[in-house]
């Protein structure tokens, strides 16, 4: 008989084990780096984080887009329902980890969320930066190639059904982040941006342009239905810590607040 060694298989990840502790560490290494040897104090959080979904060294233009894209969505606000379902969490006083798993879970959708992410970015796979293409998929929408979890979609990926106009903020960002790519995706877009509303008869929305930015990177649609689930975290969780603190009495989305008739803490029990 021979002894058979598990194999991890991964491309992204190699540990030297230490020479007291083969269950220890002493060398990382990630897409062949030395992370805590040659990484560490010398590269950025996003470059880092670029590297470990591509495997591959950003660019510094690379970088700074995906910080752009960070910044933009680490806090999508109370008014975002992931960030509504972890301030519920931390109202109710779960833990921290029932709190992100809420904002991920709520967050993960068609409406706003990673999937209409994922979705967008295979509209600009097959359509790229030509407006015919982009009119006869809008005009036609592909239908789903097989039985999946997910409902049809009812509207066009990154575009928002329920706006009114394009929202200050995600003109702000769209302006940013073309500018940190001037010759890709984000400036079509940009350019067609009142073209293509009037096709879809709705405003583009914050995904749209986040789905335009990570095709700029290069990233896969799977990658950024990933990445958008990570970078939009912080926000949710310092919410979800605040509204613990508040407590339920503060809890900003009760109408007229709540009145206790009989209220045990007033009134109690003789």
């Amino acid at each position: 008989m021979t002894d058979k060694k598990e194999v991890i298989h991964t491309h992204i990840w190699h540990e030297e084990s230490e020479d007291d502790n083969p269950f220890a560490a002493k060398r990382c290494y990630c897409s062949g780096y030395d992370v805590y040897g040659d990484l560490l104090g010398k590269i950025s959080w996003f470059e880092y984080i670029f590297l470990l979904y591509t495997l591959e060294p950003p660019t510094p233009e690379q970088s700074r887009l995906l910080e752009g894209i960070a910044i933009i969505l680490a806090n999508p606000g109370p008014r975002d329902h992931s960030v509504r379902a972890a301030m519920l969490g931390g109202v109710g006083g779960s833990h921290g980890a029932a709190s992100l798993i809420a904002a991920l879970s709520v967050g993960a959708g068609q409406l706003g969320g990673a999937r209409e992410v994922l979705l967008a970015m295979e509209y600009w796979q097959q359509c790229g930066c030509v407006l015919e293409k982009w009119v006869n998929i809008i005009t036609t929408p592909p239908k789903p190639s097989r039985v999946d979890v997910w409902p049809e979609m009812e509207h066009t990926p990154g575009f928002d059904p329920h706006g009114a106009s394009c929202p200050t903020p995600v003109k702000q960002s769209l302006n940013h982040l073309s500018t940190l790519s001037p010759k890709g995706n984000l400036s079509w877009l940009e350019n067609n941006q009142t073209e293509l509303e009037k096709h879809t008869d709705m405003p583009l929305a914050l995904t749209g342009v986040i789905a335009a930015a990570f095709i700029d990177l290069d990233l896969l649609p799977a990658q950024g239905e990933m990445l958008y689930l990570l970078l939009r975290l912080p926000g949710a969780g310092a919410h979800a810590l605040e509204q613990r603190d508040f407590g339920w009495r503060k809890y900003p989305f009760f109408r007229d607040g709540i009145t206790l008739t009989d209220d045990p803490n007033t009134n109690p029990p003789s």
